[in-house]
């Protein structure tokens, strides 16, 4: 016998599946992980206001962290620090209302340079769970009302800056870098590897050992192509593809520098990548600004740095801009004060090659142009098995590499942001530079660009957001937050979200 639904239990039915099919599709193009959709920056058919000013719909006050907010259905989901308790915290989008609170079991943090925090990682959110991650504790998920549904705690990861890496899904596996400048129990070889979780109960699906790799801060990526797709995994000097499903190493391509910090992205039948060690700008290195930093030290004028003229913040420059004892300013030293003095003998040493007890600019000169990093931005062909570095890199380009902002891939064009403000944009296709514009804020930049209604977004340390067309330059808008942003916004339908360092702001386009 054939069963008769009555009118409204098909109109619930429907209505159901409408929910069903729109959560599901939702999880897909959402900013529901680290730079939203796939890790690209970009939040297609989305239209934030292009005009700050005027359209703060609010502003909420929100604990310590680096973590970016994430959007998903009606919730906004970030992790911060409280006292000595690591959160996650969800957030009505309509009202910035706290929504929930829950707070990691305890356990012994790990050491984060001064610059990072114990709450970088940026969570995952999909239809039925949030997922986060903290260095200090492991993986815990919760679902969207904040109930616990499982936790798995992982021993820290050692390395000098701290955990930066965040978790991304992949079908119903949870997928986490986890590399490491330990080695494993008598061995020289690392710890490194990264883990697919069942997004349902933790449980390991499978495990990869990454042993040539140490630490590293790069969130991984999805990398779909024709005929495949690939785990994209930036690590250490190397940038590796796995199959997606299994795990299994496919091919890498070397050529990059120590520090592994910005997130691959993909476009036009290509994969890029970036790397800018220790934010060393171009190809053509002006060592002068590294040199006057390092002048500071030398208190009798003498042009000269005596090992007596070490100070408490003295070190090897990274950032020239920044002045000395700013956590970004140079090579982090330990905190231990004999420690950091053992660490600075060794450094001044390492340069006074002539051993007469003082830092000259020829000894720097030398000592910079030989150790510096290597800063490229690499496009790379997909297919191939092994070290494809000579056979699948169509371009690669030395200019204009950002530090810590991931490239963004939009219409044909790279764009890249990096210290000092100077915006870049590349043609994809063929590696060629077609603008370098001053945005006008100095300092760091170490958010991410985003783009939405063919505008991107861009925020400095300083908290000043620029708002710059798609294409060819023009300068629509600026916005000054007058407080720190080290964070890269989210985007949904109408909004442009962000953290900065004391706040959650909400600016909404208006009916």
């Amino acid at each position: 016998m054939i069963r008769s639904i009555d009118f409204h239990s098909a109109l619930r039915f429907a209505l159901l599946a409408i929910l069903v099919s729109s959560l599901v599709g939702a999880e897909s193009g959402s900013w529901n992980q680290f730079r939203g959709p796939n890790g690209s920056g970009v939040a297609p058919g989305c239209k934030p206001p292009v005009k700050l000013d005027g359209n703060l719909t609010w502003k909420i006050p929100v604990p310590p962290g680096l973590s970016a907010p994430v959007v998903f259905g009606d919730r906004i989901f970030l992790t911060a620090v409280e006292g000595e308790r690591l959160v996650t915290l969800a957030y009505d989008k309509s009202t910035g209302k706290l929504a929930w609170r829950q707070a990691a079991p305890e356990s012994k943090t790990e050491k984060v340079h001064k610059a990072n925090s114990l709450a970088t990682p940026t969570p995952f959110a999909d239809k039925d769970r949030v997922y986060v991650y903290f260095g200090s504790y492991g993986l815990l998920c919760y679902d969207h009302q904040g109930r616990e549904q499982w936790k798995k705690p992982i021993s820290a990861a050692g390395n000098m800056y701290g955990t930066a890496t965040s978790p991304i899904g992949h079908g119903d596996k949870l997928i986490l870098v986890l590399d490491n400048d330990a080695n494993l129990p008598n061995s020289r070889v690392s710890r490194s590897k990264v883990v697919a979780l069942n997004k349902a109960n933790g449980d390991l699906v499978w495990e990869t050992p990454r042993p040539l790799q140490r630490s590293s801060w790069s969130t991984p990526m999805l990398w779909k192509y024709e005929g495949g797709e690939d785990l994209v995994i930036f690590g250490n000097g190397r940038v590796y593809g796995y199959h997606s499903e299994t795990g299994a190493e496919k091919w890498s391509v070397t050529g990059f520098s120590r520090e592994a910090i910005t997130s691959p992205v993909a476009g036009s039948g290509h994969l890029f990548v970036v790397s800018a060690q220790g934010g060393t700008p171009d190809e053509d290195f002006d060592p002068e600004p590294f040199w006057k930093a390092i002048l500071q030290f030398d208190n009798d004028g003498d042009q000269r740095v005596a090992h007596g003229e070490m100070t408490e913040h003295f070190t090897f420059p990274f950032r020239p801009e920044l002045p000395p004892g700013h956590p970004g300013f140079g090579l982090p030293m330990p905190t231990d004060p004999a420690r950091r003095k053992q660490r600075q003998n060794g450094l001044f040493h390492s340069v006074d090659k002539n051993k007469d007890g003082f830092w000259t600019r020829d000894e720097f000169v030398a000592h910079t142009t030989t150790r510096r990093g290597n800063p490229i931005l690499k496009a790379i062909r997909p297919g191939g098995q092994g070290d494809v570095t000579d056979s699948h890199v169509t371009w690669q380009l030395r200019k204009s590499i950002p530090e810590i902002p991931s490239p963004l891939f939009y219409q044909g064009r790279l764009y890249l942001v990096r210290n000092g403000g100077v915006l870049a944009a590349v043609d994809a296709a063929k590696g060629e530079l077609l603008y370098r514009k001053r945005l006008g804020g100095s300092g760091m930049y170490s958010a991410s660009p985003v783009v939405a209604n063919d505008h991107l977004y861009l925020a400095s340390d300083q908290g000043l957001v620029s708002v710059v067309k798609t294409g060819d330059y023009e300068l629509v808008h600026q916005h000054d937050l007058k407080e720190a942003v080290l964070v890269t916004p989210a985007l949904d339908a109408t909004t442009i979200y962000i953290r900065s360092r004391k706040h959650l702001w909400a600016f909404r386009t208006k009916n």
